[in-house]
Order: C-alpha cells, then sequence, then structure tokens
C-alpha cells in the first residue's frame, strides 16, 4: 500500500476510471477489414490522381468501422446502412450551408437538436444522430469539390465497402454469431449453477442478465415481420425461451436451505453440453441430462427445467407459434416507428438531450464565426462527441477526450511532418487504421487517440495544410471540451444531482407488482407473464446499474451520492430473486402464502418506493411483521434489509 501523503497526492479514482484500459480481445477480423477499406480508397485515388476523392471515401469507411459492433449479419446491415444514410445527408446539408456565415450558424444548432432528440430512440438512432451531426460539421467547415452530390456519394461508397467486406463471410457462417450468443447464454446459466450458495452468485447474475439482454435483443430485434419464417431463428428463440425455467430455478437453489449443501456438479455440466448443442446446431438425439435424484423442491424444480431445455435443444423445429410467448412478440415495424416518433416528441428528456446539445454546438458555432479560429469546424467536432448525451459522463469523456487526443496528436505530428503526399499516404493509413478497432475496446481515450490521426491525415488530403495545424488542433479540441464543460455540464441543472434515485424508486414499485402477480391465483400462474415481468425487472435494473456506473465517473458530489445508492440497488435485486426462488418452491410443494401475507409484502415495497421517490425517511420501524411459518419469510427479511439500507 502507498504511504498516505502518496495515496493523497494521487489523482482521485473518479478522474482515472477511464484511463485504466479494459480487459478485451483484439478482434482480428475488424482489424483487417479497417486497414483494407482505409487504404484501399486512397490507393484508387492516388493511381486516378483524385487523392481528395479518396479521402471522401475513407471518411465514409471510417464511420462504418467505428458503428460496425454487432455480431449477426442480419444486424450489420441494419447498423451499417442506416447511419451511413443518415451521414449522407448530414454531410450534403452541411455542403449546401459551407461559407453561407450565420445561415451555417443556425443550420448545424437546427441539426444538432434533431441530433440529440433521435438519440434517445435506440443504439442504431443515436449512431445515425451522431453521423448527422458529425458530417454536417464537416460539410460546413471543409471545402467539398464540385457537384453538390458527389461528396455525399463518395461518403456513401466508403461505407458499402465496408458493409461488403463484413458480409462476405455470410454465406458460410449465416446463423453462426446468432448460435453462439445463445450458446454463450447457456454457459452463463451453466456457471451460475455452479455459483449457487457462494459469493460468486450475484456477479453471475448480473453477468447472465447481460447475456439474456444480449441474445434477446440480438434475436428479436426487428425480426417482426420474418420472425415466423426463419427456421433458424425460430429454433434458437425457444432454446433460448426454455432457460428461463432453469434460471427460476437457479434462484430457487440460492435460496434453499444450507443444509441441503452445495449443488451437484452434474446439473451445471448438463447445461454445458446443452450448450455445445446449441453452439454446433445440432439437432435430433443427445445424451440426456444425467442427473441425480433431486432433493428438495428447489433441485426438483431444476431437474425439470434441464430435461425441459435439452428436449428442445433436440427438436429440429420447434413450434413457431410457441417461440416468444416468453417475453412477448416485437411488435410490427410500423407500431414500433410510431412509439419511437411519439417518444422522441413527447419525452422531456430527449427534449433536454436535444436542446443541451444545440446550445453548445451554437456556441462553438458562434464563437468561430466572431474569433478567428484556425480548422474551427474541430470545435463543434469535440463539442459532439463529448457532449454525445447517451454516450456516457460528460465530464469525464471531455478529459479523456483531451488526453486523447494529445496522445493521437504525437502520433499524427511525425506522420504529417514527414510522410510526403502520394502513395506513401497508402501503407501509413494500413497502419493507422488498424488501431482503431484494436484500441477502440480498451476505452474512450484510447479510441480517441487512434481516430485522431486518421481523421487529420484524410482532412489533410482535402485541405493541404499540414503539420502547422498540429497544434491548433489541439487547441480547437481543448476549447470544444471547454464548452461542452461549462454549458453542457457545469450550467446545467441535471448535470448536479443523479437519477439513480427515481430509477430505484420505479424498480422498487415494479418489484411490488411483480410480488403481487407471483403469488396470485389468477394471472399469477401465467407462467410466461411472469417471465416478462421478472425480465423487465432485471433489466430495469441493469439501466440503475449503468447510471451509478456513469455516475461514478463525475465528479464530487454526484460520484458520493452514486456510491450511497449500490447497497440498496443490491437489496433490490435480492428482492427480486428471492420472489423468483419462493414462487419455484411454491410450485413444487411449498405452501402458498395467503393474500394477507402478499399485500403485507407489497406494501412494505411500495412505503419503500415512496420513500425513494421523495426522498423522505421510510416508515420507521420494521416492516409488517409476517408469521415465521409464512413461505414468504425469506423475501420478508429482504425487504426489511432494503429499509433499513434505505434508513441508513
Amino acid at each position: 500500500m502507498p504511504p498516505p501523503r502518496a495515496r493523497a497526492l494521487a489523482p482521485p479514482s473518479w478522474l482515472t476510471a477511464g484511463l485504466r484500459p479494459r480487459a478485451a480481445p483484439i478482434p482480428w477480423a475488424a482489424v483487417a477489414r479497417a486497414s483494407v477499406a482505409l487504404s484501399v480508397p486512397l490507393a484508387v485515388g492516388t493511381a486516378t490522381g483524385r487523392p481528395g476523392y479518396g479521402a471522401l471515401v475513407s471518411m465514409g469507411a471510417l464511420s462504418a468501422v467505428i458503428g460496425d459492433t454487432a455480431d449477426a449479419y442480419r444486424m450489420r446491415v441494419f447498423n451499417i446502412a442506416v447511419p451511413q444514410l443518415v451521414g449522407a445527408g448530414g454531410l450534403l446539408l452541411g455542403t449546401l450551408v459551407h461559407g453561407s456565415g450565420w445561415t451555417a450558424v443556425a443550420a448545424l444548432t437546427g441539426v444538432a437538436l434533431v441530433s440529440g432528440m433521435i438519440s434517445s430512440i435506440g443504439a442504431v438512432a443515436s449512431v445515425s444522430g451522431l453521423l448527422l451531426l458529425l458530417n454536417a460539421v464537416v460539410g460546413a467547415g471543409l471545402p467539398m469539390p464540385p457537384p453538390w452530390w458527389l461528396p455525399p456519394a463518395l461518403l456513401l461508397l466508403g461505407g458499402l465497402g465496408v458493409l461488403a467486406l463484413t458480409l462476405l463471410a455470410w454465406p458460410l457462417r449465416g446463423g453462426v454469431p446468432e448460435r453462439a450468443e445463445v450458446a454463450d447464454t447457456y454457459r452463463a446459466v451453466a456457471e451460475l449453477l455452479e455459483a449457487t450458495g457462494t459469493e460468486e452468485y450475484e456477479p453471475r447474475r448480473r453477468a447472465l442478465t447481460q447475456s439474456l439482454d444480449q441474445s434477446y435483443d440480438l434475436l428479436l430485434a426487428r425480426r417482426a415481420r420474418r420472425h415466423g419464417r426463419s427456421p433458424t431463428l425460430v429454433r434458437l428463440l425457444a432454446q433460448l425461451n426454455a432457460l428461463i425455467p432453469v434460471v427460476e430455478a437457479a434462484a430457487a437453489v440460492q435460496y434453499r436451505p444450507p443444509e441441503l449443501g452445495r449443488l451437484p456438479a452434474a446439473y451445471p455440466q448438463a447445461v454445458r453440453r446443452l450448450a455445445e448443442a446449441v453452439a454446433r446446431g445440432r439437432a435430433g438425439p443427445t445424451p440426456g441430462p444425467g442427473l441425480p435424484e433431486a432433493v428438495g423442491p428447489s433441485t426438483l424444480a431444476l431437474e425439470e427445467a434441464i430435461g425441459h431445455a435439452a428436449s428442445v435443444v433436440r427438436e429440429p423445429e420447434p413450434d413457431p407459434y410457441a417461440t416468444a410467448d416468453r417475453l412477448g412478440r416485437p411488435a410490427a415495424v410500423e407500431v414500433r416507428a410510431r412509439r419511437a416518433v411519439r417518444a422522441l416528441l413527447l419525452s422531456g428528456a430527449s427534449w433536454r438531450y436535444g436542446l443541451r446539445l444545440a446550445l453548445c454546438i451554437g456556441i462553438a458555432q458562434v464563437l468561430v464565426s466572431v474569433i478567428a479560429v484556425p480548422r474551427s469546424y474541430w470545435v463543434s467536432l469535440t463539442v459532439t462527441f463529448v457532449l454525445k448525451p447517451d454516450f456516457g459522463s460528460v465530464f469525464s469523456r471531455a478529459v479523456l477526450r483531451a488526453l486523447g487526443t494529445a496522445a493521437g496528436l504525437l502520433i499524427a505530428a511525425p506522420v504529417l511532418a514527414e510522410v510526403p503526399h502520394g502513395w506513401w499516404d497508402v501503407p501509413v493509413m494500413a497502419v493507422l487504421a488498424t488501431l482503431i478497432p484494436a484500441l477502440s475496446a480498451k476505452g474512450y481515450a484510447f479510441q480517441t487517440a487512434a481516430i485522431t490521426p486518421v481523421i487529420l491525415l484524410l482532412s489533410d488530403l482535402l485541405n493541404h495544410q499540414g503539420f502547422h495545424l498540429v497544434l491548433p488542433r489541439l487547441y480547437d479540441s481543448l476549447i470544444g471540451c471547454g464548452i461542452a464543460l461549462v454549458a453542457g455540464y457545469l450550467l446545467w441543472p441535471e448535470s448536479w444531482h443523479t437519477r439513480i434515485g427515481d430509477r430505484l424508486a420505479d424498480a422498487v414499485q415494479d418489484t411490488a407488482a411483480y410480488v403481487a402477480l407471483a403469488f396470485t391465483d389468477g394471472p399469477g400462474r401465467d407462467g410466461p407473464a411472469r417471465a416478462r415481468y421478472r425480465r423487465r425487472l432485471y433489466r430495469d435494473l441493469a439501466t440503475v446499474r449503468s447510471e451509478f456506473q456513469r455516475a461514478l465517473t463525475e465528479p464530487p458530489p454526484v460520484g458520493a451520492r452514486a456510491e450511497a445508492w449500490w447497497p440498496l440497488v443490491i437489496a433490490v435485486e435480492r428482492i427480486v430473486d428471492t420472489t423468483t426462488a419462493t414462487r419455484v418452491r411454491v410450485e413444487h410443494g411449498a405452501p402458498v402464502p395467503t393474500p394477507a401475507e402478499v399485500a403485507a409484502v407489497t406494501a412494505d415495497l411500495t412505503a419503500l418506493a415512496t420513500a425513494l421517490r421523495t426522498g423522505a425517511p421510510p416508515p420507521a420501524g420494521p416492516p409488517t411483521p409476517l408469521p415465521p411459518a409464512c413461505a414468504l419469510a425469506p423475501l420478508h427479511h429482504e425487504v426489511h434489509s432494503a429499509h433499513a439500507i434505505a434508513a441508513g
């Protein structure tokens, strides 16, 4: 341990968290694609005497490389094509207002408002909004070759080149990413079973929640129309649904009496064998689970659930009409489009995000319009990257952006100073492009350091200003970070409080409804309805956890306040787990709780939710007492613990 003086001089953890590289493997296929997609256009442009055209194609490829984050080929088409089309529209708009003075200021401010608002729709819309604003800023700040339609077309060509490289293996590997995702979820369930009865259970359960979310999103998203006509996806969705009873039974095993001992290793081994069968796409006869005799209702429920999952994995063609029942079928495309537009126009958060981004972009454009700032469009580019509202903490991103830019300039400076334009640009770009996918997974500062020299080299091919603007590039970035910090963070009211309490209160209220649903004779016996509600609860808690992680990177007092919520987040997750475990035991012979006992627990949870939402202390004294022999006694203890944590 370092001495006290050294600890006092060390920077705080909320400031240095983003500088620690994340442990992530290097995506070698993405590295190769980036190298080819960004260097080949420069080679073609150099060979034809049009290096500026090649630079525009490479800029489109750069956007596609950054946005290619999906695994499934179907989602890659959507994730790359849609943002590229929107980004081309942004470049066209920026080109049309280039050199128009205050008209350009007003146009970019309006684009920023739209960009911030559509970010709330979803991940693809967020990337689309980002490219819309970025390319509009570039088009308004850099002279583009005529005619007006050529730059957007070249940009689209670069994005389509990355898409073509991405889809080369689709005929040979179609369905493989989806199967691998579902198989990983089966393995996550096996790891959860191995961790029952130990301190590792909670981290494994959170990892499983994330894996389930990813698998369901992968199989259900944007598949409403073709869902019933794709046998592969129908089969995988049925296999994923079959895991839900296993997950519920795992919660029951976690909370069973300690005298029953650890869960035999045969149970997680059986699930691992199913994972291998799913990964290989193997149907037909497979070895049975081979499980020991069940002891108690929890292991009996687990045995039945694993047996059911094994039968589904063995089925070559599961029932296509039962596959989406546990989480509900996705709505039709037109229905989801109407919901997205309504949420976009009526959401207060959407308007706040859009107005904050528009304010900062407007300030940046006014500043560079009244003050001579070399390569002034970099100021707005920096604001866009830092202030993108759904990408995390504004404060930490500003700091990391400045540091990442400085590191990127150290790479770009010798390139711009010593490498002559021409054919030398091609191998240099081939090397620099490999850094983008390799470093992006390590963190935002590392991604910025990798992207900065690439953007500098491409923009220099368009305006030929060379090494002399390396330092102004740093100044512009610092100005942009300053605008985002002052106007988008320090002066913005939302920056000084965290919404963890409100979101946690909503989760606690939903937990009360889940308890009532789980133990009523009517809707509570609808297993798929309970599964849907439980999955929604875990998604909400995952959102709370993400908000918590974001808030921890904020400076005091926000970070310190967020840290205080952490024990209560864990307590609420345990309440949901205990509810599921109790329901599984009731279904396998445990006493059924009375309506009065259920009402007592739900009333305690509702009181806790009200206290969290209003900021008032929870009711004095312990929650409503229950008989010791009541089936809800373990759940009552968890609720009591949550009350105690909230009171403290």
